[in-house]
């Protein structure tokens, strides 16, 4: 059984470590005498008798499917079970602190006999004592026979036998690892980028309680795709690739890929093989779906026999297909008790877009990602809600730095505050971004779709771009900060306007939502960090510039934003930043862009997914997304240049409401402008570089602008201001050399 076990690849991945509630009285440690030891030549060592609370009790068992008994060969019935596991405790953390009685998690899959139960151990997993897995190096899971002859698994952990086992670092890294694993689902449906729910409520936010079938049926399709190219590439089986991809994966969602490989990888790769494209596949698993009276949505060319005769045959090959449907998705993992308070988390990050940990409550963060500082600036004190960036300095930073900004304490040669010196009078004001998928830098890494490039170092920043909602916000154009590292170079007005005046330092929000618009923005300008007595002044870009016009609706006319609305939501939000801005803050707001762009230069070009044999271009990825009721754009990405021609009228008709705002309205503590979206001088621009236009445009959603666009266009935005509205950007600040010599990089970001 354990050889079985062990062929069959079962992987345990993390899913949380936390204080365990005692041990359950119903099950007796004193039970688990049947425990078999290691035999001779096991790879375990003896693992010495631990006392009671050295080890937890505590699992959840949950019929999934039939199975075949891969240990008992007198078992005739059998039944699949998924097991969430916690156990262990007494362990040590990496950084040398106590455990406590800390425990691990994991999840993983188990057949499990139910009709012939002697009693013994079943089988005993051998875990690799990695620091992902909290040292625990062994599992073993036991029968015992009950009443009628029913047998329950009941499952002990042992603790590694090595004093210095490694555990979790914290709630910090746990919810880390959970929000990958739990946000799959979410950001399947974030790639489409289509609007959020309109007006001050906030947005729906629920954890998959099974997976939305559109997004579940792309991802299903790119998945089954790139297995298959992978196996054409490398000339291998498509088992094979599949565990080549899995081992591609960072090795803390490895466990994940694996255990999604042993629900669906046998029919995957039989249907591969039997010539089966990847459309087939999705349909036979029931992970896409035909709707009565819809069609029957294909990426690829549908097959000589056609779509639906390929379909039946597939089923009918794949007997075991209809038992695949109970499990689509992780609706249980929140009943868990465990995992309540970690899901209510994940959902509160999402809804409300403010960091996941911010000590103080000052809406900033010394977490990168989870809304931290990839998005805000970085806290310098995370446990006083006093200190924070863009706040005006406290007593001019004689003794600590209070708004982060690098600069403070006292020149020791004439006693003044370096604050007061270097930035007293030097119109010190940040930059904040009120913006949807564009502004927030959208982007899915080609490499991840293109099996030619494909390693574990193309996936090695997915932790990273999950638990940042696959948006890139520290390259993006607004308020990037870091050098680029998804292409191009990073340019942006927040390091322009630092390099313009020093004293900016960190003093930046970016305060965008994939499918944010004029409707939505009601709510998310709410999470704004700017003191109307305390703060300096601030650049506001109000950036909504697709999805008032773009859905994914068949009827998308019937669902854009009206210009009577747009009225209405712009107003809105201008009277709540006239009601939080420091006096003397500037509002620009930007006209909608012309989409017509996108498939004028990229609709019978190659798509990453399809430049292996060439077969899948981005017109056949618009239609695809289309039929599904996922595009991002169905107005635009779309063969019917009417439709393109009526969505582009109403952009330019929201963008005219945009226009009149910034000429007939005033406010009270800003000023307000307007400038058109730079799309068509930025493809300018880049074509006098030598470029093409298609490069504007992110590869892999063919919607949002890329790299190099978001760079361009800050060149374009920062000379509009310099000669139109030079008070905007402020005075150029002479001691800028002068604090560069003395705090260098002030202190990074």
């Amino acid at each position: 059984m354990h050889s079985e076990l062990m062929r069959t690849g079962v992987q345990l991945p993390l899913l949380l470590c936390q204080q365990l509630p005692p041990v359950p009285p119903r099950l007796d440690p004193s039970r688990t005498k049947a425990l078999a030891k290691p035999r001779r030549g096991s790879p375990i060592p003896p693992t010495p008798a631990a006392p009671a609370r050295a080890a937890s009790f505590f699992y959840f068992s949950r019929p999934v499917l039939p199975n075949g008994n891969p240990g008992q060969k007198s078992c005739r019935s059998s039944q699949r079970y998924i097991f969430f596991l916690v156990g262990g405790g007494g362990q040590r953390s990496d950084s040398g602190e106590g455990g406590g009685g800390r425990v691990c998690g994991a999840v993983f899959f188990f057949s499990f006999c139910n009709t012939s139960c002697s009693g013994e151990c079943l089988a005993l997993l051998t875990l690799s004592g990695s620091s992902n897995y909290c040292g625990l190096r062994s599992l073993v899971i036991c029968c015992y026979c009950r009443r009628h002859r029913s047998a329950e698994p009941e499952l002990f952990m042992q603790p590694s036998w090595s004093s210095q086992a490694s555990r979790m670092r914290g709630s910090r890294q746990t919810f880390f690892n959970l929000f990958c694993i739990l946000c799959l689902p979410l950001l399947l449906k974030a790639a489409s980028s289509p609007p959020l729910p309109r007006g001050n409520d906030p947005p729906t936010t629920s954890l998959p309680s099974g997976l939305y079938k559109g997004h579940t049926c792309v991802g299903c399709v790119l998945v089954v795709s790139v297995i298959e190219q992978l196996a054409q590439w490398h000339n291998s089986t498509v088992k094979a690739a599949m565990e080549r991809l899995c081992n591609y994966i960072p090795e803390k969602l490895q466990g994940f890929c694996y255990v999604l490989a042993e629900l669906y990888g046998p029919h995957i790769a039989e249907l591969i093989d039997r010539e089966m494209n990847a459309d087939v596949v999705c349909h036979s698993l029931k992970l896409c779906k035909q709707d009565p009276g819809q069609p029957l949505c294909h990426l690829y060319a549908p097959p000589k026999v056609g779509l639906s005769a390929a379909i039946r045959k597939a089923k009918s090959i794949m007997k075991t297909s209809k038992d695949l449907k109970s499990f689509t998705g992780f609706s249980s993992v929140c009943a868990f008790p465990l995992l309540a308070n970690l899901c209510e988390k994940i959902k509160y990050v999402m809804r409300n877009k403010l960091p996941f940990e911010d000590l103080d409550g000052d809406k900033f963060s010394t977490f990168p990602t989870l809304r931290g500082y990839h998005w805000r600036g970085r806290d310098c004190n995370d446990k006083n809600t006093t200190v924070y960036p863009g706040r005006r300095p406290d007593n001019w930073d004689v003794k600590s730095d209070s708004n982060c900004n690098g600069i403070w304490g006292v020149d020791p040669k004439d006693g003044i505050p370096y604050e007061e010196k270097f930035c007293k009078g030097a119109d010190s004001q940040g930059v904040v971004l009120l913006g949807d998928s564009a502004g927030a830098h959208f982007h899915i890494p080609p490499e991840w779709m293109t099996v030619t490039q494909m390693s574990a170092k193309s996936f090695a920043n997915l932790p990273m771009a999950f638990t940042d909602e696959l948006d890139w916000p520290q390259f993006s154009e607004i308020t990037g900060f870091l050098n680029s590292t998804i292409g191009g170079w990073t340019d942006s007005l927040y390091l322009r306007l630092r390099r313009r005046n020093r004293c900016n330092h960190r003093d930046l929000q970016n305060i965008s939502q994939n499918g944010g618009s004029s409707g939505n923005l009601l709510y998310l300008i709410k999470s704004l960090a700017r003191n109307q007595l305390l703060d300096n002044p601030a650049i506001v870009i109000y950036a909504t510039i697709g999805n008032d016009v773009c859905n994914g609706n068949r009827d998308t006319l019937a669902h854009m934003t009206t210009p009577k609305e747009m009225l209405s939501n712009v107003m809105q939000a201008l009277r709540y930043l006239d009601s939080h801005l420091p006096n003397g803050s500037h509002v620009i707001l930007t006209g909608l862009v012309d989409g017509r762009f996108l498939w004028d230069n990229l609709h019978d070009r190659y798509h990453p997914l399809g430049q292996l044999n060439r077969d899948i271009t981005y017109s056949q990825i618009y239609s695809f997304l289309d039929c599904l009721q996922v595009s991002p754009c169905s107005g635009w990405l779309t063969a019917n240049e009417t439709l393109r021609n009526l969505t582009s009228e109403r952009a330019l008709q929201l963008s005219s409401v945009l226009k009149d705002i910034a000429r007939s309205e005033k406010f009270a503590n800003f000023d307000i402008f307007y400038m058109d979206f730079p799309l068509r001088r930025t493809a300018e621009e880049w074509h006098k570089m030598g470029g093409e236009p298609w490069q504007l445009i992110e590869p892999v959603d063919g919607f949002h602008p890329s790299q190099i666009a978001a760079a361009l266009g800050t060149r374009i935005t920062w000379q509009k201001a310099l000669h139109e509205w030079p008070q905007v950007l402020g005075k150029e600040n002479p001691f800028n050399d002068q604090i560069e010599a003395i705090f260098k990089d002030q202190g990074g970001h």
